[in-house]
């Protein structure tokens, strides 16, 4: 890959370079609308400044439509603009501006969101809190399971998260009040790009091409309110009071090298997930920032570390399946993966998953055992892989605000 002479594209700590290119779209301090634009080292590429040079459409999700080969012509496009072999670049400097201080929102117009439950270990350790002689129901192991969320409660990171209010189980009688279980949930979050008519199912083999990109993803969670009221139907008022996205989506291209095996399954699987395409293994974190913490000027906490390599269903065979009755997906429509956990309770996506057998001490003394009012929470991941460059997603943060409609 070439350099760039765009001020710190070349720094594999920032994770920006030459091979990565992710979209955002940034806040006009002038006219205050969206801009779409391209990030390269500490700089973001402003798309509409930059057209005369690099042909972009209006929208995001018009884009998205045009398919692999639109974004493979951009992409190299991009790729030699912004590389020191090409001289002529007076528009293009005019173009950047820094990302510090810039206000960033996630680029596409999120049609449609479905919520997967694609982590094996997860489904197996919550599955061993409710129901230990029997975690994995009998559909897990050939169902890729989910359930569709609200689009309009997604927001982009950072996110302030109000503590919201639902129906708790009592002793004798439920009451009404504010969460006291508040979690995050780890998951990746993949984009569609092009559509599928309706009636038509995407085959397995087909799918992977028509995602373009993912992001980091939270799918903030009242633990309380959800176990009441998930039966029988599934989640509801638990889980549609906030998802937050990463402002970045990180075209699947640049992931090509960090692509890994698809997870074994043991039993088989029907004939149309069989060609499962490949996961991707990116090495995933959750870092933990409290009120007290922050006041006393010390870092995140790292509460946890995991991989997405051990994801049991593929995207590929998330889209198929999600497609192999005829629903017919849209250009931006989001797919979470549910969370991420790996193989030990240390590697786990979720508090849930975290403290189930007890409450956890930070480096600063404080006990968590789910989120506290002031606690925020950044969601960092990247891949990586022997001879490449980097490629770091970008943060997925929120805060937990204290009452609902504060600030």
């Amino acid at each position: 890959m070439a350099e760039s002479w765009v001020f710190g594209a070349n720094d594999p700590e920032l994770g920006f370079g030459l091979n990565h290119l992710p979209f955002t779209a940034f806040v006009d301090p002038t006219s205050g609308r969206r801009r779409l634009a391209a990030g390269i080292g500490a700089c973001l590429l402003d798309l509409v400044a930059a057209e005369d040079v690099a042909q972009f459409p209006s929208t995001m999700d018009e884009w998205m439509r045009q398919g692999p080969d639109a974004w493979a012509a951009l992409r190299a496009s991009l790729q030699y603009l912004l590389s020191r072999e090409n001289k002529d670049r007076k528009v293009l400097e005019a173009a950047l501006l820094p990302i510090a201080g810039t206000v960033l929102e996630n680029p596409c117009a999120i049609r449609n969101y479905t919520d997967f439950y694609a982590s094996r270990n997860h489904a197996m350790r919550v599955g061993e809190m409710f129901r230990p002689e029997k975690p994995l129901l009998e559909n897990y192991d050939w169902v890729p399971i989910a359930y569709h969320g609200r689009a309009s409660s997604v927001v982009s990171s950072p996110a302030a998260v109000r503590r919201p209010m639902g129906q708790i189980r009592g002793d004798v009688r439920p009451r009404f009040g504010l969460t006291e279980r508040l979690d995050y949930e780890l998951e990746l979050g993949y984009f569609l790009g092009t559509e599928n008519p309706l009636g038509e199912p995407v085959p397995v083999a087909d799918a992977d091409k028509r995602l373009f990109g993912l992001s980091l993803l939270n799918d903030w969670s009242a633990r309380d309110i959800q176990s009441w009221e998930y039966q029988p139907l599934g989640p509801f008022l638990g889980k549609n009071f906030c998802t937050s996205v990463s402002p970045w989506v990180t075209p699947m291209a640049a992931l090509e090298p960090f692509r890994c095996s698809a997870v074994a399954h043991p039993e088989g699987m029907l004939g149309y997930l069989q060609e499962a395409g490949q996961g991707v293994s990116l090495r995933l974190e959750v870092r933990l920032s409290t009120a007290k913490s922050r006041a006393r000027g010390m870092a995140d906490f790292t509460i946890t570390r995991t991989d997405s390599a051990e994801l049991y269903w593929t995207p590929a065979q998330m889209v198929a399946h999600h497609t192999s009755n005829g629903c017919n997906l849209l250009a931006g429509d989001l797919l979470g993966s549910g969370t991420v956990s790996g193989a030990t309770r240390e590697e786990a996506g979720c508090l849930l998953e975290l403290t189930a057998l007890a409450p956890f001490s930070l480096p600063n003394g404080e006990m968590r055992q789910f989120l506290e009012d002031g606690d925020e929470v950044t969601l960092v991941g990247w891949g990586e892989a022997a001879g490449e460059i980097p490629v770091r997603l970008g943060d997925c943060r929120g805060r937990v605000n204290v009452t609902p409609g504060s600030r």
